[in-house]
């Protein structure tokens, strides 16, 4: 379909966003066209606002528009208990749990190959740093279950292990309320793995 070049340019825009393919992107572009303009510039403005006012926290490497994010700067942390994450993302994914009170530590990614990137791209030389300092007893890596997540978390694991400091790994397997007819293989590999005595 043929649009106007400044509706096509949108809707070009909405689809180089993760997750949004051509009919999702011309959803929101035509939503973005029927909200009042106040709407629309407010968006516009957050955006902006957005790119100009976060940083990344100068402790953990999370997002943040203070020098230090509202977890490290939060003194009923437990800041023996450090939480490695691949992205900023998996922070607001853990916090969402309500249940792990610990600090963390952001990655910027993970080591993969194929995309170029080795671990000498990511934070470890920080995360050593953070360890060095004798506060971290103890290191829960909570990277994807994925190749590339799993690769990390051995490399960490291991660049770790001259610390002395007790490195664990988040439990993988099934989801809560998941039907076992429908976990592939290696859902179900990983559960037995990760299994626990009751």
């Amino acid at each position: 379909m043929q649009y106007a070049k400044p509706l096509a340019a949108l809707v070009a825009e909405f689809e180089k966003l993760p997750g949004i393919g051509p009919k999702s992107a011309q959803r929101l572009a035509f939503h973005i066209l029927r909200i009042p303009e106040d709407e629309a510039r407010k968006l516009s403005d957050a955006i902006i606002n957005a790119k100009e006012n976060i940083g990344q926290c100068s402790v953990c490497f999370n997002y943040t528009d203070k020098d230090r994010c509202e977890v490290c700067s939060d003194p009923r942390r437990d800041g023996s208990l450090l939480c490695v994450v691949s992205e900023p993302r998996d922070v607001a994914a853990m916090e969402k749990t309500n249940e792990f009170r610990g600090v963390y530590h952001v990655l910027g990614g993970v080591i993969s190959p194929i995309d170029g990137v080795g671990p000498e791209s990511l934070r470890l030389n920080e995360l050593e740093n953070r360890i060095r300092q004798g506060e971290i007893r103890e290191v829960i890596l909570a990277t994807n279950p994925t190749i590339e997540g799993d690769t990390t978390a051995m490399y960490v694991a291991k660049a770790l292990r001259p610390f002395g400091v007790k490195v664990t790994r988040i439990a993988h397997g099934m989801p809560v309320g998941g039907d076992m007819d429908y976990a592939d293989q290696a859902t179900l590999i990983q559960a037995l793995q990760w299994r626990r005595e009751m």
